[in-house]
């Protein structure tokens, strides 16, 4: 039986009321819908806590109910969703409900996050949520990506408490998360060093060739004003795919970039030349006026048809799929000389273009406190990850020690 067909057969078992957790191997896992919306799942039937103070009928719906506390921070509520799903993906699969689990299976979750196996049933590239190939993951956790599913969903379960759909928070009881799953350096290192940078810079803005087509100028312009907007304001992705063009407006002659972020905090970010000449090249290219008006609505980043705005899926695989061709490019042009920064390329993700504007402001000369309003960060710790002076004194400084000369006198 194909995937489609298993899903179908799932969706009508689920209409009839008579449906079950499988627990065969080769099922593919479900989708679990965003909050507010029927959960297309087993539905993995509660009842082991009598005192729920919500009205649910499956853990799917008692989490669509947390999940919906959300709804006012998309960003935040995508995030939160993807964990939980695939949380309760990883129950169902085992014929399991919420208020089963226990601090011992914690353990064998996060291995499995690390490592999502069978892989045909669980990775899958980008794909419609509808679709039958969909997967819930894109590839193995990083330990970063792990302990922030944890901490999620260790306020999830806190929520399910309060709300008397479980009897307790098995992830209260796993020590210290925050500090056990981050294997990271303390500082930022996944960004583009300068010369790097420039080089990208170079091949993105390189002129087009004579006799190049409309759909081609169309790219190469989006293409400037998306790596543009992200290397000189700093945005996280998804506030690069939700901006308008009546966010950009003027003040006392300067202008200013108005956005809501993560934790639905509203800020705005000065808007340099170099970014306004961009928007402005975009504009034209878009057949609009060169600067916007007040108020002005539509997107600013758009798909084909010059209106439609660009998802956040849509603008990841785009910024990747620059990455990964500058890569080939440069791998042409410099050969084994290039091979580290060719790697660099071939791993960066959208994310390393803000890490990078905010690696660079820092190397600049930027105040920390204006850092830290750029990328608006509640702690100044958070931003200071960005300044590399230390490691550049303390390198300079280990250089003092070294090995015996040979001219050393024998002793």
């Amino acid at each position: 039986m194909h995937e489609r067909e298993l899903h179908e057969q799932k969706l009508r078992e689920e209409s009839s009321g008579n449906a079950t957790a499988h627990q065969s191997v080769e099922r593919t896992p479900a989708r679990y819908a965003a909050a507010g919306d029927p959960v297309s799942s087993a539905a993995v039937v509660a009842g082991a806590n009598g005192a729920a103070r919500i009205a649910a009928s499956s853990d799917a719906e008692a989490v669509a109910q947390w999940l919906a506390e959300f709804r006012a921070s998309p960003q935040t509520l995508r995030a939160y969703r993807r964990e939980a799903e695939r949380l309760l993906l990883w129950l169902e699969h085992q014929g399991r409900r919420l208020d089963q689990l226990r601090r011992q299976d914690l353990d064998a979750f996060e291995s499995f996050l690390a490592s999502p196996t069978p892989r045909h049933l669980w990775v899958g590239p980008p794909r419609p949520r509808h679709a039958p190939d969909w997967r819930p993951f894109r590839g193995p956790l990083s330990p970063a990506s792990r302990r922030q599913s944890l901490v999620i969903l260790q306020g999830m379960f806190a929520w399910l408490v309060e709300a008397g759909w479980v009897a307790h928070n098995p992830f209260r009881l796993m020590r210290d998360k925050r500090r056990r799953l981050d294997n990271r350096r303390t500082g930022i290192d996944r960004y583009l060093e300068r010369p790097l940078w420039e080089w990208l810079w170079e091949w993105i803005t390189r002129p087009l060739v004579e006799g190049t087509n409309a759909r081609e100028r169309y790219l190469w312009q989006r293409r400037r004003v998306i790596f543009g907007f992200a290397y000189l304001l700093a945005p996280r992705i998804g506030e690069m795919a939700s901006a308008e063009m009546g966010d950009f407006f003027q003040r006392e002659g300067r202008w200013w970039w108005r956005v809501v972020g993560k934790g639905d905090k509203a800020a705005r970010i000065p808007v340099p030349d170099d970014m306004l000449a961009l928007l402005r090249d975009w504009r034209r290219e878009l057949g609009l006026s060169a600067e916007p008006a007040p108020g002005e609505a539509g997107p600013v980043l758009r798909g084909l048809d010059g209106q439609r705005s660009l998802g956040d899926n849509q603008l990841y695989r785009l910024i990747r799929d620059t990455f990964c061709r500058a890569a080939n490019a440069l791998e042409v042009e410099a050969g084994e000389e290039a091979i580290a920064q060719v790697a660099r390329l071939r791993a960066a993700t959208p994310h390393w273009l803000r890490h990078t504007a905010l690696t660079h402001q820092a190397q600049a000369g930027v105040e920390l406190r204006y850092l830290a309003s750029t990328a608006r960060h509640a702690r100044l710790d958070t931003t200071a990850r960005y300044l590399h002076t230390e490691d550049e004194e303390w390198h300079r400084q280990q250089t003092l020690h070294g090995l015996p000369s040979r001219a050393a006198e024998s002793v």
